[in-house]
């Protein structure tokens, strides 16, 4: 498996929970689970670049 992918699923998983918990009444939360949520994505596919074969 490649490196870098499992941050990434799993960031694309908790953006889209931190986006459902923005129409909720917990908007704070929502909004720092969606920035975590990101931040996964963006570290994930900066090791997915770094290590990609050529």
């Amino acid at each position: 498996m490649r490196e870098g992918l499992i941050p990434t699923v799993l960031g694309a998983v908790v953006t889209a929970s931190g986006a459902t918990m923005l129409k909720s009444k917990y908007k704070l939360v929502g909004t720092g689970v969606l920035g975590f949520g990101l931040a996964h994505v963006v570290l994930g596919a900066i090791d997915l670049v770094e290590h990609r074969k050529e």
